[in-house]
């Protein structure tokens, strides 16, 4: 099967700042509670006008502009996540529609948590070996907002809004390598977005303690796996993003493994968790800083409610614009 590599980012975070300050007004918190356990300042809730929808064409239309492909060479769209606008139609296909891509290309959500942005990649590039196509557009996208319960502090403090996106390009003899994986449990659970039980609105829950367990074995795990698969050393990778979920996790992961701190980018600082979005949203900030060079190669990790992991060792190959 052929390998894939990123070619282009974008990303698109509503209009509502909301500082752990703005929540301590809400809900017994404060800014010390929350950031030194989490090493989040403060996350994007969306305003109204704003949801999973608009955000996923706001995301993708600034990928594919930054890629400079012609959108009619699309072969897939993938749209990653756990609290889309509709059941349906899928959002991947109102984003076909409100783009104007492809109609004879399929176009599909998928709920893999905070660890579905590499599940989508990796569906894309089933999708493309298939085909004569050879660019994929792939979405990250929560709005995370609207399944919090405010009253709870444990869970409301932590996640945000936001969408990221890629478009990814398959390539014959490209650096590529995947693990995916699977643990069914309930320590992040969701009865259903659109779900009302005796007039009850359903929303997120966690054990925390459970997940920053899981988190933390996960991570190391998943980079073992893919050693294991294709022999490479942490040195030898140039940028480490793992899914945004807690700092106290990421930081606990870089002195278990002994690693550079420097590898491991964070920005949940300013962004939360925002589940599948937020790898992508991670790239694409990395990418308009001018962080990531071209070839540089990425190693990415997903872990959460599932329970689901994920990583994958993938290429950054920078979109040459047509003139």
């Amino acid at each position: 099967m052929k390998g894939l590599k990123i070619i282009a980012t974008g990303r698109s975070l509503p209009s509502k700042s909301v500082t752990n300050d703005d929540l301590s007004k809400i809900v017994e918190t404060s800014d010390e509670w929350i950031y030194t356990r989490t090493g989040i300042r403060s996350r994007y809730f969306c305003d109204e006008g704003e949801n999973s929808l608009t955000l996923s064409i706001s995301a993708a239309k600034k990928a594919l502009e930054s890629s400079g492909i012609n959108k009619d060479d699309l072969g897939c769209i993938i749209v990653a996540t756990l609290s889309a606008t509709y059941v349906t139609p899928s959002t991947a296909c109102l984003i076909q529609r409100e783009l104007e891509l492809p109609e004879n290309i399929p176009a599909l959500d998928i709920n893999a948590a905070c660890s579905g942005f590499i599940y989508g990649l990796e569906v894309a590039r089933g999708l493309l070996s298939g085909s004569n196509a050879k660019y994929g557009l792939v979405i990250g996208v929560e709005q995370l907002s609207r399944i919090l319960d405010m009253e709870d502090r444990s869970t409301c403090v932590l996640f945000g809004d936001g969408a990221g996106a890629a478009i990814v390009e398959t390539e014959e003899n490209t650096l590529y390598e995947s693990v995916l994986g699977t643990k069914g449990g309930h320590e992040i659970s969701c009865p259903g977005v659109n779900n009302f039980d005796d007039g009850q609105k359903s929303y997120v829950s966690m054990d925390g303690t459970a997940v920053f367990r899981f988190a933390t074995s996960a991570i190391p795990k998943c980079i073992d796996m893919l050693q294991q698969k294709h022999p490479f050393s942490l040195d030898e990778v140039d940028h480490v993003v793992c899914h945004q979920a807690n700092s106290r996790i990421i930081d606990h992961v870089v002195k278990k493994l002994k690693a550079d701190p420097a590898k491991f980018y964070k920005d949940m600082d300013h962004l939360g968790n925002t589940s599948a979005a937020s790898i992508p949203l991670a790239l694409s900030e990395m990418d308009d800083a001018g962080m990531i060079k071209d070839g540089d190669t990425l190693l990415l990790v997903g872990f959460g409610s599932g329970l689901t992991w994920a990583g994958v060792l993938i290429k950054f190959q920078k979109a040459k614009k047509v003139s």
